[in-house]
């Protein structure tokens, strides 16, 4: 059970200021599975008030990524839906007129401080050792002189009046009771001199208009969360249920991913960034498994879910407030466990634009004969092209160094390929039950072992000294082109052939 029993309105509300990383994709996914669990209504909200942050390319990112994630919403910029805009930005009159209802019922003021007396306030708190705050200068202006004041241009904020005695307490459903002091409590600003509202009263109002019943959100928002509380309370609403989602932590565990920490991730193959995550060859249901257990969990022993499991099993009352420390290791594991639960047709598909981007030209026919033979190695579609691309190279060109075996020479590995070419030649097809048998016979004459022996013979067909396994490999390569192959190492070995660059 998710502990709520009704049909929930949840709203995923991100902030177009940069990319699509992980604790965005857990937020949507989290809202997403409540939603569905609850057969209720999934609602994407784009908060743009934000203009000097805003960056032309982050919602396209955003769309795109939860698309790929396969996150569907019910209302949204794109979908439309009977409680639109979803964008703030094109709400602007509807903030300032809840702004003006704040105003008047004492709630709220106008303040016309400047930046240049509040910087030095700020400095001179500072040099008491004092937390910054505002003064209170504007709070007991009268009401109507503010509002001319205003009604002649003067450049002005709208600050939240937070009552300066008593308490707040505020209820997070994954911590329990929080209680403030108010004293401790600042008049924040809730509407920018240009116009705009702030976080603090657009999502408040947009959370009371939209139907919004349960938010679930970061954990940045617990110091603020009192004066949200104070908001809703001062419009007489009722509060949604509120669950502040715990905070992702850089791998070693030691404090929050930074840009360096993501830029240092992708050096080794990893990233923070949902679009970097496809790119990088990882499964949108691998990494949906992956970030719902960074958060939540099911069980002690369940760890593999696809998105139908977690709607089934997912419930708020399982969320953990413990910080989680960002396991790409773990995202490696689940990535392997799914490619290994996809059908042929299906991994073939995913992988074959790697291949594309490697420069090989893909025959579908071919690629779906390799599949079965490299779908338990992978961990990530891109390592297609190190376990599969000698098969589609006309010819390939080993190291002389990889061709000789452990123990042997140069020379006397020539003769061993040698000997595997003359038995391999003899054979009229290159199927595994007609090659294995003499191969291994011959290395039982030769006095050798299998690693050695079958080792040169890897390298010589395939290139590499890992790969698909060999006689299966062998079989899809072709008798001509094996033969070809492994001419040609022969020649390297004896240095009769210069390596092509």
């Amino acid at each position: 059970m998710t502990g709520i029993e009704q049909p929930v309105r949840v709203r995923f509300a991100p902030s177009p200021t940069g990319r699509m990383h992980l604790a965005s994709g857990r937020m949507a996914l989290y809202n997403y599975l409540l939603a569905r669990k609850t057969g209720g209504q999934f609602i994407l909200r784009i908060e743009d008030t934000d203009q000097k942050r805003y960056v032309p390319t982050a919602e396209q990112e955003l769309i795109d990524g939860m698309h790929w994630l396969g996150l569907q919403w019910d209302e949204g910029p794109d979908v439309g839906g009977p409680y639109g805009p979803y964008r703030q930005s094109e709400r602007k009159a509807i903030y300032q007129e809840y702004a003006r209802q704040l105003i008047e019922s004492g709630h709220a003021y106008y303040c016309f401080c400047s930046p240049q007396r509040l910087e030095k306030l700020r400095q001179e708190q500072q040099q008491r050792k004092e937390n910054p705050h505002y003064d209170g200068l504007c709070r007991t202006l009268d009401v109507q002189e503010a509002a001319e004041r205003v009604a002649r241009g003067e450049k002005h904020v709208i600050r939240f009046k937070t009552p300066k005695e008593g308490t707040t307490t505020v209820m997070d459903e994954i911590r329990g009771e929080i209680t403030v002091e108010n004293r401790l409590l600042d008049d924040y600003i809730i509407v920018k001199s240009d116009g705009l509202a702030l976080y603090h009263l657009a999502a408040m109002v947009d959370d009371h208009l939209m139907k919004i019943t349960h938010v679930l959100r970061g954990s940045e928002w617990l110091p603020t969360f009192p004066l949200h509380g104070l908001i809703i309370r001062a419009f007489g609403w009722e509060m949604p249920r509120f669950y502040h989602l715990s905070v992702f932590l850089k791998p070693s565990g030691k404090g929050k991913m930074s840009k360096r920490d993501a830029a240092d991730a992708m050096k080794d193959g990893f990233s923070i960034y949902i679009k970097d995550l496809a790119e990088l060859g990882y499964l949108p249901e691998a990494v949906v498994n992956w970030i719902a257990l960074m958060g939540w969990s099911y069980d002690d022993q369940t760890e593999f879910f696809t998105m139908d499991d977690l709607i089934q099993k997912f419930s708020v009352d399982r969320f953990n407030p413990s910080p989680a420390a960002i396991n790409f290791t773990k995202l490696d594991h689940f990535n392997g466990l799914h490619i290994r639960r996809l059908e042929r047709e299906d991994l073939a598909r995913r992988v074959k634009p790697f291949l594309v981007r490697a420069g090989y030209f893909v025959d579908d026919s071919l690629l779906l004969r390799i599949i079965p033979l490299i779908q338990e190695r992978l961990s990530t579609l891109d390592e297609v092209v190190q376990f599969a691309g000698f098969f589609f190279e006309e010819e390939i060109h080993p190291l002389r160094e990889d061709l000789i075996a452990k123990g042997l020479t140069a020379e006397q590995s020539a003769d061993v390929a040698e000997r595997c070419y003359q038995v391999l030649k003899g054979l009229p097809r290159l199927t595994v039950e007609e090659a294995e048998p003499p191969m291994r016979a011959l290395v039982e004459s030769l006095g050798l072992t299998a690693g050695q022996v079958f080792g040169i013979l890897r390298v010589a067909v395939t290139g590499q000294k890992v790969s698909p396994p060999l006689f299966e490999s062998m079989e899809i390569i072709g008798h001509d082109k094996v033969l070809k192959r492994i001419e040609k190492a022969i020649a390297i070995l004896r240095g009769e052939e210069t390596l092509k660059n």
